[in-house]
């Protein structure tokens, strides 16, 4: 299978536009389109649908896609394992993560990225929500929660601690809760779908979940940076995560609550890409530059 011809392709994909990746290959517009319609009859299906207007991708299409950037990818690294090629690290790297997470810890570094790696472009995907890697086509994805996703390799940054917190203003007009069962009575700001944390006390006090069972939260958010500030605002007593809100302890915008519990979770931040990726050298510097500038340990639970 013709290399050049997966390029094309892969390119007219993500920009929708025949002509235009063609032209990024020093191609005419027929000569484009003649090389995809080669490769479509060489495996046998439409990958792309054309009309006068507009170019959208197949269902066979958006299958092969992610294939495609494998075998791209594969070459790209083959390559750089024989000397071959560019000594400059270069291509876009897809990269998806928490949008929170991102926007507190890593696009504040992204210009110092950008200008070491002025050859590598990035594709941002970011959502708390939880998605699929393999089937987004992403190079290399960040996540902050549990999984057992066997088709999945990667790097630790660190654990994921969380806390329950609210602000002194909520704690002044509502009480401190001194007992979990307290919580009872609370107004509470829950994570969206968020299985119920065990939280065990240190003096070896019956254990209890948050949120509590059989409570109906006063706010239901899908979005750790608006859980922080409502929290921060006054609406409630929200279970959150170190990294989110460490800065918001050290400034006294947000206590801790109930701190003698701890909350049993094995979630941590994580660096993955699917088993079936070549490590390439734009997703290797990324990790790299994000373990650096993150540190061991990161900043929020450093002593």
């Amino acid at each position: 299978m013709n290399t050049n011809e997966l390029k094309l392709f892969v390119m007219a994909a993500e920009m929708l536009n025949i002509s235009a990746a063609g032209r990024q290959l020093g191609l005419a517009p027929a000569v484009a389109s003649a090389r995809l319609a080669k490769l479509e009859k060489q495996l046998g299906a439409d990958l792309l649908h054309r009309t006068t207007r507009q170019v959208s991708l197949s269902l066979e299409g958006e299958e092969f896609l992610p294939y495609a950037r494998e075998m791209l990818a594969q070459e790209e690294a083959a390559l750089a394992a024989l000397g071959h090629g560019s000594a400059e690290v270069k291509g876009t790297l897809r990269f998806a993560g928490s949008s929170s997470f991102v926007q507190r810890h890593i696009t504040p570094i992204l210009p110092k990225f950008l200008e070491r790696y002025p050859a590598i472009n990035l594709d941002l995907k970011l959502s708390d929500t939880k998605f699929n890697i393999i089937d987004g086509g992403f190079d290399l994805a960040l996540r902050n929660y549990a999984t057992e996703d066997s088709s999945l390799i990667g790097r630790k940054i660190a654990d994921d601690t969380r806390i329950l917190c609210a602000s002194p203003s909520y704690l002044k007009s509502f009480g401190t809760p001194k007992e979990p069962s307290e919580l009872n009575s609370h107004q509470l700001i829950v994570f969206n779908n968020a299985t119920p944390r065990l939280l065990t006390s240190e003096t070896g006090a019956a254990s209890c979940t948050f949120p509590p069972p059989n409570i109906t939260p006063r706010v239901i958010c899908d979005d750790g940076a608006s859980t922080r500030l409502a929290a921060k605002n006054g609406v409630g007593i929200c279970m959150n995560s170190l990294w989110n809100i460490h800065t918001e302890l050290i400034e006294g915008s947000l206590v801790r609550v109930l701190p003698e519990y701890k909350v049993k979770d094995d979630s941590a931040i994580w660096l993955a890409y699917p088993k079936s990726n070549v490590l390439t050298a734009k997703v290797r510097v990324f990790i790299d530059f994000l373990l650096e500038e993150i540190g061991t340990p990161p900043s929020w639970e450093a002593k």
